[in-house]
C-alpha cells in the first residue's frame, strides 16, 4: 500500500496537469461522473494521508491507490483497464486498482489537515491528545491510525518503533510519556526520510527492521508477527525494543 511519502511524490509529478482542461474522462468506476467533469480544469492536487486528491471547481475526486494501486502519466501499456482515465488534449493520466470516490463537499469539512504528518497544518498536540484517549491501543495499531497518524502505513510503522526501541505489543498507556512524544515525532520525521530516499530510490537500503532477519544494534533474532487489529506484518526486535508494563 502505498503511505503518504509516495502520494506526495505522485502530486509533484503531476504539477505540470496544474490549471489544464479535462477534455476527456472515462474509466471503470461508476462513483464518477465522467460528462460532468469533462470540460473542468483542475485547479489543484492535494493529499491527505494516503489519498490523493484531485481539486475541479464543484467537486473533488478522491483517489485511494489501495493496497496494489498504481498510475501511469501519458502511458497506455498497462493491459488493465483503468479505473479513471483523465485526458489534457494529447496528454493523459491513468489510475489502476484504486478506490475513486467524488466528494462535493468543501475539502476543510471533511478533512483533519492537522492529522497528515506530512501537511504543514500537523498538530503533535493533537496526535498526543488523541493517543492518550486510547490508553488500550497497541502502539503498532495507534501509528497506522489514519484519524491520528494519516499517511504513516506498514514500513513507516516497522522502522519508528524500532528506532524509538518501543516493543508494538505495548499499549499506548503503558509507554512512559517520553516515549509517547517519541513516537509522535519520528511517525513525522521517518515520514520525511521515507520522501528523501524514495526520490532516491534508496529506500530498502535504509530499512533498519522491515523485512529484516537480524538486529544490527544486539545482533539477536528480529521477530516477524502479525499484530494489531490490522493483523499486518510487523517486525521487531524483542531484545532491545522495550515491552513496559
Amino acid at each position: 500500500m502505498p503511505e503518504g511519502p509516495s502520494i506526495i511524490i505522485l502530486k509533484e509529478e503531476l504539477q505540470p496537469f496544474v490549471g489544464k482542461k479535462i477534455t476527456a474522462a472515462g474509466g471503470t468506476s461508476k462513483n464518477v461522473d465522467y460528462k460532468a467533469i469533462t470540460g473542468s480544469r483542475v485547479l489543484d492536487f492535494r493529499s491527505w494521508g494516503k489519498h490523493f486528491l484531485i481539486c475541479l471547481p464543484d467537486r473533488t475526486l478522491r483517489i485511494h491507490l489501495l493496497m496494489f494501486g498504481k498510475y501511469s502519466i501519458n502511458d497506455d501499456t498497462r493491459p488493465a483497464q483503468p479505473r479513471l482515465r483523465l485526458e489534457f488534449g494529447k496528454k493523459f493520466i491513468n489510475f489502476y486498482s484504486c478506490a475513486v470516490n467524488t466528494i462535493l463537499e468543501p475539502l476543510d469539512e471533511v478533512y483533519d489537515w492537522s492529522a497528515d504528518v506530512m501537511n504543514p497544518a500537523w498538530s503533535a498536540r493533537s496526535a498526543l491528545k488523541k493517543l492518550r484517549a486510547n490508553p488500550h491501543m497497541l502502539v503498532c495499531d495507534a501509528l497506522l491510525d489514519q484519524q491520528i497518524f494519516s499517511g504513516v502505513g506498514n514500513i513507516i510503522k516497522n522502522e519508528v518503533l524500532y528506532r524509538i526501541r518501543v516493543n508494538p505489543k505495548n499499549k499506548v498507556g503503558s509507554l512512559p510519556a517520553p516515549k509517547l512524544r517519541a513516537m509522535t515525532k519520528e511517525a513525522v520525521h521517518y515520514s520525511f526520510q521515507f520522501l528523501d530516499w524514495k526520490k532516491a530510490f534508496s529506500l530498502k537500503k535504509h530499512w533498519l527492521a522491515h523485512t529484516k532477519k537480524i538486529c544490527s544494534r544486539d545482533g539477536h533474532a528480529i521477530i516477524k508477527e502479525y499484530l494489531g487489529k490490522t493483523n499486518r506484518r510487523t517486525f521487531f526486535c524483542p531484545t532491545c525494543q522495550v515491552l513496559y508494563r
